[in-house]
């Protein structure tokens, strides 16, 4: 809308005043709103820094926990593993083993022979010890295994 020129010389220095003000109050005040927004950025941007840091040092304290906790996984999982060799050793000393295979044989071969006499049986079983015993220290196991055994046989053939 197109203003007239008013008739009065005072009206329009009047208006022309007003509008330097206007403009000028706008230049203001949109410096005021720049200051504003500056120190609203600058602590915003502190608040980010100092959010970072806590989330960086409890991201730190996430992590050194992880690290315990792995830690201690990896020592109860090699305390475990000893404890089942050590049980695994255990349970094949308990075990009873069958005699070595070239042991067996020998021993038995005399006493299946019904033509030999009882004194014939015993240099064979003397016989077969010593095979046994040279057999014996190649498997030191085998050989606390079988000890419980060989015991048991002698009491068997005497």
């Amino acid at each position: 809308m197109a203003t007239s020129k008013p008739k009065n010389p005072e009206l329009a220095q009047a208006a022309t005043s007003l509008t330097d003000a206007a403009r000028h109050v706008r230049q203001a005040v949109q410096g005021k709103i720049d200051e504003v927004r500056d120190a609203a950025n600058a602590e915003l941007a502190k608040a980010k820094a100092l959010a970072l840091k806590k989330t960086g040092v409890a991201q730190d304290k996430v992590e050194s926990v992880l690290k315990k906790a792995e830690g201690r996984l990896h020592k109860v999982i090699a305390k475990a593993q000893k404890s089942l060799d050590k049980a695994v050793r255990q349970a094949e000393k308990t075990t009873a083993r069958p005699a070595p295979a070239a042991a067996a044989p020998a021993a038995k071969a005399p006493a299946k022979s019904p033509a030999k006499s009882p004194a014939a049986k015993a240099p064979a079983a003397k016989v077969a010890k010593p095979a046994a015993r040279k057999a014996a220290p190649v498997k030191k196991a085998a050989a606390t295994a079988a000890a419980p055994r060989k015991a048991a046989a002698r009491k068997k053939a005497v």
